[in-house]
């Protein structure tokens, strides 16, 4: 079985009886952004702290 589906297979099983499927979703969700934010980071697709200031600083404009 491949590491994804081991991990959903694991959250799922953590969580509690009485979770709803909205529940689930919404932990699948959040596991998928984390997942998808440390693939980003190896792959050096994130702004620095100063950066990241400067284009808010930008949109408030």
């Amino acid at each position: 079985m491949n590491a994804i589906k081991e991990d959903v297979i694991s959250l799922v099983q953590q969580m509690p009886e009485s979770s709803t499927l909205e529940d689930i979703m919404e932990h699948l969700y959040v596991m998928q952004k984390i997942l998808k934010g440390k693939q980003q980071l190896k792959e050096g697709q994130f702004y620095s702290h100063d950066e990241a200031k400067e284009i808010l600083n930008q949109c408030l404009k």
